[in-house]
């Protein structure tokens, strides 16, 4: 019997939570807010969390409504499906990689200043949520599609999966940027995030890809 590839594209969730969230853009406003409004760990886990949430959600219907586009699709296409699933894998990690390469030049985004004028404008911190934590994470989105043969079973451990990742990193690391931002750098892996991201979600598109023609 050939194994299912469902384990890949649980992982493949997981490991885009973590690696898209943990790029600066995404918790450097809400670390910088943080320490110069002074909250305590548990304000900024809040916050975090809020902003993790927004980033949840959006990314999530969307996942669902592709789950739900290849489930109907699978039952009028068959196999065909499949090859379609990894195609879209492949194209959404190459977009990733490149758009990630462009960014690497940009300095931090204005979230932080939007932010910023927001709470002065007397929004409450959930305000990030729809700042900072509103758009979706695109290069999830085809694994969602390729698990619409798995069933709703496979949608709901991707979609917790995909949420304790997200949520856990937009916490874990506004909490220990905000703790120390005067020590703040870069690592690498924080820096090329979203290429990592990008060539990982390609080479799951290119095995799923190989997966199907043997």
């Amino acid at each position: 019997m050939t194994p299912s590839p469902l384990p890949l594209l649980i992982l493949t969730v997981g490991a885009v939570g973590v690696l898209h969230t943990i790029v600066p853009d995404h918790w450097a406003p809400i670390a910088i807010i943080a320490r110069n409004r002074r909250w305590s760990q548990s304000q900024t886990a809040r916050a975090a969390a809020i902003a993790g949430l927004g980033h949840t959600v959006s990314t999530l219907l969307i996942g669902a409504a592709a789950w739900g586009a290849g489930a109907l699709a699978a039952q009028r296409f068959g196999r065909a499906v499949d090859i379609a699933a990894g195609i879209a894998l492949v194209t959404f990690g190459l977009w990733t990689t490149i758009a990630g390469v462009r960014e690497l030049r940009e300095p931090l985004p204005q979230d932080v200043d939007e932010a910023e004028r927001a709470l002065k404008r007397g929004h409450s911190r959930t305000a990030l949520l729809l700042i900072v934590g509103s758009s979706p994470s695109v290069e999830a989105l085809p694994a969602f599609f390729a698990a619409s043969p798995f069933g709703v079973a496979a949608l709901l451990i991707m979609a917790i999966v995909f949420a304790v990742t997200t949520i856990g990193t937009y916490v874990v690391t506004c909490m220990v940027s905000a703790a120390g931002l005067s020590r703040l750098g870069y690592p690498s892996i924080e820096r090329y995030g979203e290429v990592i991201s990008g060539v990982f979600v390609t080479a799951i598109g290119l095995v799923f890809l190989l997966w199907f023609r043997s």
